[in-house]
């Protein structure tokens, strides 16, 4: 079929990147820093534009003819596409994959915190955050409002896992990202102040300063916590400040990517910050 190749095998060798697709423990050991899977028509062309270099391609019959001009693209030149039937699909990546359209690409390598805080105006930064779809849409709103970078602590999850990528719609592919080392953290956020930047932990704590009474600096960072257990006091007490987002007391907090959204949309109030 014009160019692709037909599977009916599920255990062809050819299709080891895309086992196990909803295993993170074993693609985290399977994709190493080498290579990552990305889901869906919008990420193909997140993929393009960041340079993230296609190892191969998996389609339903069904998804072959709109597929067919990305293959004429210089950047799928000698990538192999392959094609097979949905039973055959579900068994070589464990489950139902309704999109069809499913790609293995190449990780480019993450940026140093020293490089990101560098060359940044706003950053992010996450502490233990785990739930993918978390990231993944922290990571679209720091698109939307115009962040510069992520900065991860030890313990985030992998940000080119691939629930993540597909949450972000693929946004989170041109952000750069740093991650620190455990010998490193929480003393990183000192290493943000040494660089200029005011860091904001975000807590619901009620001796927190309120969001709305604050005035974004020229170069801040938004530290947010997993769900939960939040910043641990290391954090907190490195910070700047301590914000919280008011909101009623008959809640107990917000979903830490809505409460990201807010924080960015509200920064954002005097024009985008824009790279250093």
């Amino acid at each position: 079929m014009n160019g692709t190749t037909v599977v009916t095998d599920p255990e062809d060798s050819r299709l080891a990147d895309f086992r196990r697709m909803n295993d993170q423990a074993a693609r985290r050991e399977m994709e190493g820093d080498v290579f990552f899977l990305s889901e869906g028509w919008v990420s193909i062309d997140h993929l393009i534009d960041t340079g993230h270099g296609f190892r191969s391609v998996l389609l339903s019959p069904s998804r072959v003819k709109r597929f067919l001009p990305y293959m004429e693209r210089p950047e799928l030149e000698g990538v192999p596409v392959f094609v097979a039937e949905g039973d055959v699909m579900n068994q070589i990546v464990g489950f139902d994959l309704p999109r069809g359209v499913v790609m293995s690409a190449f990780r480019q390598p993450l940026v140093s915190l020293a490089e990101l805080a560098r060359t940044s105006k706003r950053l992010i930064v996450l502490e233990a955050l785990n739930d993918n779809e978390n990231v993944g849409a922290i990571a679209r709103a720091a698109r939307a409002f115009g962040i510069d970078g992520l900065v991860l602590s030890p313990t985030c999850t992998d940000p080119y896992y691939r629930r993540t990528v597909r949450v972000s719609m693929g946004e989170i592919l041109h952000l750069r990202v740093a991650r620190v080392a455990a010998s490193e953290w929480p003393d990183a956020i000192g290493r943000l102040h040494d660089a200029g930047f005011e860091t904001w932990a975000m807590t619901p704590a009620s001796d927190a300063v309120d969001l709305w009474s604050m005035d974004p600096p020229e170069h801040l960072a938004i530290v947010l916590g997993a769900e939960g257990p939040g910043l641990t006091p290391g954090v907190l007490d490195r910070a700047t400040t301590c914000v919280r987002i008011p909101i009623s007391d008959a809640v107990d907090s917000l979903n830490v990517g809505h409460a990201a959204a807010i924080v960015l949309g509200a920064i954002s109030r005097t024009g985008p910050a824009g790279s250093a």
